[in-house]
């Protein structure tokens, strides 16, 4: 991935699961009650506790039941789960404004109204901050969705005028008016502050803020439609829903952006003597991203599970351009490689694997009847994605001899994270491009004139005790051997993201096989943690090493002759297309830079004017 790519993947560090509803509003009520024992001071804790459940707690109880509830009244999205995490939020927000003003006047000796002009200030921003995430969620107007933003606003505010006895300045009601709209008696004398004008403050502060959020939406949003076609609205509700629910929402989001796409799907079937399926390969030319189980991200392991044998899904020649949009797409690709096993004409033969080097560009390559397995690297240089184009070009140099099907896989074994300048992506007209087409145009004249012979293969798994945060994907590492005549040779696939430098070397050391290769997936569930999270990074690379000559001894014992075959099917898939994941990660990189110095911006003239509209009512 490029630098761009890279930033815009960093943001995978966000995503996470919210918990239920109910443990958002257990976490909401205890902060409300440890906020009452710390700003009340009644004679008893658990009256302070009380207080804070009532002021703090109710609203943010009203704000989780009633808001899905108004919001899907209206044609919106909200959801209870999504609900919750959000008063829990505004709740905290409220509670730090409260806290820092507290401390303030504290040191400057400003008294209890600073408090409460501090706490207006946090309800206005609240009330912001919900218009801004319900509108995303939901895609209402501003009108429409100020409707259930205002609901935690408006339950404290209705609290404030109860219980300080604001009605007794209107002097408007009668007895029965009075008994259960003013109720100062049962308050906290910190409340008796409250003037009547003061609601007319807040509510002036909530349309200034509403259109401060209105003048943000507008002028982020005005990139996305141009370079993009689409809302940045649209991204933010997929984001939020992804990160609260593990919604689809931001797959329908990247739908909007997709194109079509036929890719090649390449399956080479190995099975043994009696019929069944040892191990399958399987190479859509695809690339299993963006992140986490968006997309394609999660490619390897649904192909795995697809396999009647040991599957193994290598990494194609294919970038961030060709990442699915939606994980339907996978199915599409499962269906394919179903379809060209069905049409693999098997057999026993096998050549020698051979290696053919051009510049940085390394290729291992051994035919099994007229098709052929390669692998490329440019190890120990550092190098990212395979472009497509690239991929294409020099499969078609490997068959120009002469060869049917080429499996080109790429290793994806050796990069350095996304440090310096060049990040090592293979484009096309590059230096490395040609490499990889002359070595490949060598290769398959070696591999067309070289002699076979009878083909055995054993294979090895562990899922290993590693889980996607040490970058290791659920399906570990696999190893197989192939073996023709007097040569072995050792495939072997760690399930992660790249591998840190001089890793591969270090596992081709410990290999005993005359000829070996080191791969990786570029499965994208590891990168939920880290933009990079490459093989080798969090482990302990002495017990990867020490597993893979374990797994080698476990395949060779399990050398047996078998029949083995390779066919091409073509799948109609969605992927992001041309270019457009760098314009995408472009538009959200200028947006998280700009758009924060501009909401800096934004906050600072409102909380300026709202200084204003302080001194004038006061």
């Amino acid at each position: 991935m490029t630098q761009t790519q890279g930033d815009l993947a960093a943001l995978s560090r966000f995503v996470f699961r919210a918990p239920d509803w109910s443990a958002s509003l257990f976490f909401a009520l205890l902060l409300a009650a440890v906020v009452g024992v710390a700003a009340f001071d009644y004679q008893f804790v658990l009256d302070d506790a009380y207080q804070g459940l009532v002021y703090i707690g109710i609203p943010t109880v009203a704000a989780t039941f009633l808001t899905p509830w108004v919001d899907q009244l209206l044609g919106g999205r909200m959801t209870h789960n999504r609900s919750a995490l959000l008063a829990l939020l505004c709740e905290v927000i409220v509670v730090v404004f409260l806290v820092v003003a507290a401390v303030v006047a504290l040191v400057a000796d400003l008294g209890q109204t600073f408090v409460f002009d501090a706490l207006l200030v946090a309800l206005a921003s609240i009330f912001a901050f919900r218009l801004f995430v319900i509108m995303a969620i939901s895609r209402r107007s501003l009108l429409v969705a100020a409707l259930p933003a205002s609901i935690q606003t408006v339950v404290t505010a209705a609290l404030l005028f109860v219980y300080s006895g604001t009605l007794r300045y209107l002097e408007v009601g009668g007895p029965l008016l009075n008994a259960y709209l003013a109720q100062p008696e049962e308050a906290p004398p910190e409340l008796l502050i409250i003037r009547p004008e003061d609601f007319l403050v807040l509510a002036a502060i909530c349309v200034l803020y509403a259109s401060a959020v209105h003048v943000f939406l507008i002028t982020i949003d005005r990139p996305w439609r141009q370079s993009l076609g689409v809302s940045v609205l649209d991204f933010i509700r997929g984001f939020i829903g992804h990160i609260a629910e593990g919604s689809d929402e931001l797959e329908q989001f990247f739908e909007q952006l997709g194109e079509d796409a036929v890719v090649p799907v390449t399956v080479m079937g190995i099975r043994g003597e009696d019929g069944t399926e040892k191990a399958r390969f399987v190479l859509p030319m695809i690339h299993p991203g963006p992140m986490g189980e968006i997309g394609g991200g999660n490619l390897p392991e649904r192909i795995a599970r697809s396999a009647e044998g040991l599957a193994f899904p290598p990494h194609a020649t294919a970038g961030h351009d060709f990442n699915l949009v939606t994980e339907r797409e996978v199915d599409t690709l499962v269906d394919a490689a179903e379809e060209a096993h069905d049409r693999i004409d098997y057999t026993e033969d096998a050549t020698h694997a051979l290696r053919e080097q051009e510049g940085e560009s390394k290729l291992l390559g051994q035919a099994v009847g007229d098709d052929a397995l390669v692998v490329a690297t440019h190890a120990p240089g550092f190098a990212d994605d395979v472009d497509f184009a690239v991929g294409l070009s020099t499969a078609s140099e490997a068959r120009g001899s002469g060869l049917g099907d080429v499996m080109l896989v790429d290793a994806h074994n050796c990069n350095n994270g996304l440090e310096g300048e060049d990040l090592g992506h293979v484009v096309p007209g590059s230096q490395r491009s040609f490499d990889m087409m002359a070595a490949a145009d060598r290769l398959g004249e070696e591999l067309v004139d070289a002699d076979s012979g009878r083909l055995r293969v054993g294979v090895a798994w562990d899922p290993t005790d590693w889980d996607p945060e040490d970058g290791i994907g659920p399906l570990g590492v696999r190893a197989a051997i192939t073996e023709v005549d007097d040569q072995r040779t050792a495939y072997v696939l760690v399930d992660g993201n790249n591998m840190e430098p001089g890793l591969r070397e270090e596992l081709l050391a410990a290999i005993d096989a005359d000829e070996a290769e080191v791969m990786t997936t570029d499965n994208h569930v590891v990168n939920t943690m880290d933009a990079t999270n490459q093989v080798g990074e969090a482990i302990d690379v002495d017990e990867l090493v020490g597993l893979v000559e374990d797994l080698i001894d476990e395949a060779k014992d399990d050398l047996e002759p078998v029949e083995a075959g390779m066919a091409v099917e073509h799948a109609d898939v969605t992927v992001f297309g041309n270019d457009r994941t760098e314009t995408l990660a472009s538009t959200a990189n200028a947006m998280v830079q700009i758009g924060g110095a501009f909401l800096l911006v934004v906050v600072g003239a409102a909380m300026a004017i709202s200084l204003l509209v302080f001194l004038l009512a006061g």
